[in-house]
C-alpha cells in the first residue's frame, strides 16, 4: 500500500521542497511494514540490530534495566519518528543495549540495514533526517541524567503527572510505572504520592491517580 510519505515523515522533505526525494520515496515504498501489539518487545537488550525502524502509528518506550532489576524509560518513540539507539547500532555494528517496548499497538517501517547505509551515503535529505532525530533523542537522554542525577523526585514526578494526565485530570499508572519512568524506586514514588494526596494535590486508588489541585501541581513542577 503506497502511502503519503510526506505527510507522515515531513522531515524527510529537504528544505525549500514540497515533494520527496524520488530516491527516498522508493525507499519507504520498498520496506516492509511491521504490526506489533501493545505491550510487545520489538527489540531485546543484547539482540543485533538489522533494521532501521520509523513508526508510523503508535508508540514505543526505549527502556534500560539494571542489574538490581531497576528500570527506567529512556525516551519514547511517536509517529514519525525514529530510534537513536537503533541508529547507534546501526553506525557502531553494535548490540541494542537496552530494549523497545510498544506502549500502544505499533505500526512502523523496517528498513534494512544495508538500504540504510545506501541511503545515508546518498540522500541529503535522508542523512539530515537521521542526524535530527539522533541529535533530539540524544539531547533529551542528557537531559534525563541530569534530572534522575540531580532533579528532586517531588518536582519530576509533579510534572510527569501534569504532562500526561487525560482531559479528565486522570492518570492511569501503577505506583511502578511511574517509578520506571521517573527512574526510582516504587517505594519512593508511593511516599511521594501519599504525601501528595496528604496535601490533598492527588487522589489515589488503585491503578489511577486524579489530579485534584493543577494549579499547584504546576506550581511545584516549575521549581
Amino acid at each position: 500500500m503506497k502511502r503519503d510519505w510526506p505527510a507522515i515523515f515531513p522531515e524527510l522533505v529537504a528544505p525549500g521542497q514540497v515533494a520527496m526525494e524520488a530516491e527516498v520515496a522508493a525507499l519507504l515504498d520498498a520496506a516492509a511494514e511491521v504490526r506489533v501489539p501493545a505491550r510487545a518487545t520489538i527489540f531485546h537488550q543484547g539482540d543485533q540490530c538489522s533494521n532501521y525502524l520509523l513508526v508510523i502509528e503508535g508508540s514505543v518506550k526505549v527502556m534500560t534495566r539494571a542489574e538490581n532489576g531497576r528500570e527506567i524509560v529512556l525516551y519514547r518513540l511517536s509517529p514519525g519518528d525514529s530510534c537513536v539507539l537503533t541508529t547507534s547500532c546501526l553506525f557502531g555494528n553494535s548490540r541494542y543495549p537496552a530494549e523497545g517496548v510498544t506502549a500502544t499497538a505499533v505500526l512502523a517501517l523496517a528498513i534494512p540495514a544495508d538500504r540504510f547505509h545506501q541511503a545515508v551515503q546518498t540522500s541529503v535529505a535522508f542523512r539530515r533526517f537521521v542526524f535530527a532525530t539522533f541529535s533530539g533523542h540524544l539531547g533529551s537522554l542528557i537531559t534525563l541524567v541530569e534530572e534522575v542525577a540531580f532533579g528532586r523526585v517531588d518536582v519530576r514526578l509533579a510534572r510527569h503527572l501534569l504532562d500526561h494526565a487525560d482531559a479528565t485530570a486522570a492518570l492511569q499508572a501503577t505506583h511502578q510505572e511511574l517509578a520506571t519512568e521517573l527512574g526510582t524506586a516504587r517505594e519512593v514514588i508511593s511516599r511521594q504520592l501519599k504525601d501528595f494526596e496528604q496535601r490533598q494535590l492527588v487522589r489515589l486508588q488503585r491503578g489511577s491517580i486524579t489530579l485534584l489541585d493543577t494549579e499547584r501541581l504546576g506550581s511545584l513542577a516549575s521549581d
